[in-house]
C-alpha cells in the first residue's frame, strides 16, 4: 500500500519560508541559542502538538522501504523502529531528517490532503495512514517538497554560514574535486562526504550526506573544479 497525491508546486523560496516561521514560532515559544541544533522531535511534539510514535512500519504497512507515515486526523507522525537513534546511534542524522521531513509534510500538505473526518485511531491496525514516505518515491515532488522542508528546517542558512566560519575557518567556498576524487578512489562511493561536511553534520545533527547536498546547494563546497573566469587568468 502507497498513497502518492498530487500537490501543486511550491517555489523553494515559499518552502523555506515556512520552514524558517516554524523555527522562529519554536524560538519565541521556548527559546532556541544560536549554536544549538534545531530540535526538530520538540517543534513536532511542543509547537505543532502532534504525537510522536517509533514502529515497525515495514511489517504494519506491508512496505519494506517506508521510512516514515503521518495520519492527519490523529496528528501522529511515526518513524519506522529501524531509525530510533538510542538503538541504532548511527541513524540519529537520518531519523532527524525523516522526523523534519514528516513536518514537512505536514506545514505543506495537510491541508491539500485530507482524511475522512470518522478516521479511526492511530491504533486501530487497518488504518491506513494519510501520507507514506519510502525511499523509492523520493524524486516525487510531495516527497520532494518535504525533502527540501526538511534540510530548510534543520539547516538554516544563516546558522549554517555562521558554523562554516568557525569550522572551516573563513566564509569562502572549498572546492572539494580533490578530496572528492581520493574519497571515490579509496572507498568506491558514488558521492562520499567530505571532511568539512562532516563535521558541520555533527554540529546539526543530520547526516554527513544531507549536510553536503545543502553546502553544495549554498555553494559553500564546491564539488567540481569552478570554470575559470574571465578575470583569472584561466583562460591563457
Amino acid at each position: 500500500m502507497s498513497r502518492l497525491h498530487s500537490v501543486k508546486y511550491m517555489p523553494k523560496q515559499h518552502i523555506e519560508r515556512a520552514a524558517e516561521a516554524l523555527i522562529h514560532l519554536y524560538a519565541r515559544q521556548y527559546g532556541l541559542p544560536d549554536d544549538a541544533p534545531v530540535p526538530v522531535d520538540a517543534i513536532l511534539e511542543c509547537s505543532l502538538g502532534l504525537t510522536l510514535e517509533i514502529g515497525d512500519l515495514a511489517n504494519r504497512l506491508g512496505l519494506n522501504d517506508v521510512l516514515g507515515a503521518t495520519w492527519i486526523e490523529s496528528r501522529t507522525v511515526m518513524i519506522d523502529q529501524t531509525l530510533e537513534p538510542t538503538d541504532n546511534p548511527s541513524k540519529e542524522g537520518r531519523f532527524n531528517f525523516t522526523l523534519a521531513h514528516e513536518v514537512g509534510h505536514w506545514e505543506l500538505h495537510r491541508f491539500q490532503i485530507c482524511d475522512p473526518p470518522d478516521q479511526p485511531s492511530l491504533f486501530d491496525f487497518q488504518t491506513e495512514p494519510s501520507i507514506v514516505c519510502r525511499s523509492s518515491q523520493s524524486r516525487e515532488p510531495m516527497e520532494w517538497q518535504a525533502d527540501c522542508f526538511a534540510g530548510y528546517l534543520l539547516m538554516p542558512e544563516d546558522r549554517v554560514f555562521k558554523t562554516w566560519a568557525q569550522v572551516y575557518g573563513s566564509s569562502g567556498q572549498y572546492v572539494a574535486f580533490e578530496e572528492i576524487e581520493q574519497l571515490k578512489d579509496r572507498w568506491g562511493e558514488k558521492r562520499p562526504t567530505v571532511k568539512v561536511a562532516r563535521e558541520m553534520a555533527r554540529r546539526f545533527n543530520v547526516s554527513g550526506q544531507a549536510m553536503q547536498i545543502r553546502l553544495e546547494n549554498l555553494k559553500l563546497v564546491l564539488p567540481e573544479k569552478p570554470e575559470p573566469d574571465l578575470f583569472s587568468g584561466g583562460w591563457e
